[in-house]
């Protein structure tokens, strides 16, 4: 523990122009005593730390300090420190601000202050304009120890179409794609190999027992999944108004719109053939005309008319 203390000391003197003993000692959770033995011990390693005193008065490392960071560029640790505060926006984990800070310290002195006049020109947020909450966050956190300790969970999980079943699983990690976090793990109740979307587990339990590495990677189960969400895909064919460009070729991408005479735009994509891909569907109401399969295009006109009917009951007698 004083050595991963000592090691903490240097980074958060590395990263910060100057620290007073007491937030120090406040940060470790030990006394001021053990605070100004620790400074003394690193000064004494060979890194030079200078004390002021006054209403401003702290510690600090000399300004001709730093670490040797090789071959890693000024460039390359802004983008990895804008990477890194976009992952921590999600993850209620001090191990990640503990890296955040280890990453700044390998800033010089002299570039942290163009560091931060620059300001961010890149920004990544995994948190959903709405605000993704202290109980999203919390549970990632509470998955990635999972993970990492390889200790079983079990939790409730209510899929696409509402039905909720109690899980059993092996946690191999999280993953960020599209716009939601994902835990990969396999799954004891399938005895197969699953991702389960975060937000849709509830009831999380961390059990006692722990489980053997079965030799298999996130990286190698994407590869085997591809793209493909569950179920095969179906090939469409869409029509849309004139009105609707900009938001169907972001949606579907230029390559996949082409452009009538008459202005209307013609859609070929592929998605697989589930809650989603009929949701995606009617949320562009009646600007949307579904002219191939036909099986699709008749499950749209049927939804649209339970919708119909739902606004249409007739008035009790």
């Amino acid at each position: 523990m004083k050595i991963e203390r000592l090691l903490g000391i240097t980074m958060i003197l590395l990263s910060q122009r100057r620290v007073n003993a007491q937030s120090l000692a406040d940060k470790f959770e030990v006394s001021l005593r053990t605070i100004y033995r620790d400074l003394e011990t690193i000064n004494m390693s060979g890194i030079p730390i200078v004390s002021y005193t006054g209403s401003d008065g702290g510690y600090e490392i000399m300004e001709q300090f730093r670490l040797d960071r090789q071959i890693v560029t000024f460039d390359d640790l802004q983008s990895i420190l804008v990477a890194l505060k976009g992952v921590q926006a999600s993850l209620d984990d001090t191990e990640m601000d503990a890296l955040l800070t280890k990453i700044k310290a390998l800033v010089a002195k002299s570039e942290q202050h163009q560091l931060a006049e620059l300001g961010e020109t890149l920004m990544f947020d995994t948190n959903l304009w709405h605000g993704g909450g202290i109980k999203d966050r919390s549970m990632l956190a509470a998955l990635r120890q999972a993970a990492k300790q390889r200790s079983v969970v079990s939790f409730r999980y209510t899929n696409t179409e509402g039905i909720g079943e109690q899980r059993e699983v092996e946690p191999l990690g999280l993953a960020w794609k599209g716009y939601a976090w994902y835990l990969y793990a396999y799954c004891r109740l399938r005895s197969d190999y699953r991702t389960f979307r975060v937000s849709r587990i509830s009831g999380l339990r961390l059990q006692l027992e722990t489980f053997a590495n079965r030799g298999v990677r996130m990286e190698e189960l994407d590869a085997r999944w591809g793209n493909q969400e569950t179920g095969p895909l179906i090939p469409l064919l869409l029509r849309f108004p004139p009105r609707l460009r900009v938001r169907v070729e972001e949606a579907f991408g230029l390559d996949n719109v082409d452009k009538q005479e008459d202005g209307t735009l013609l859609v070929r994509a592929s998605y697989p053939d589930n809650h989603w891909m009929y949701g995606m569907l009617l949320s562009y109401g009646p600007d949307v005309e579904v002219l191939e399969p036909l099986a699709v295009a008749d499950t749209i006109k049927n939804l649209g008319q339970q919708i119909y009917l739902t606004y249409h009951k007739e008035a009790p007698q």
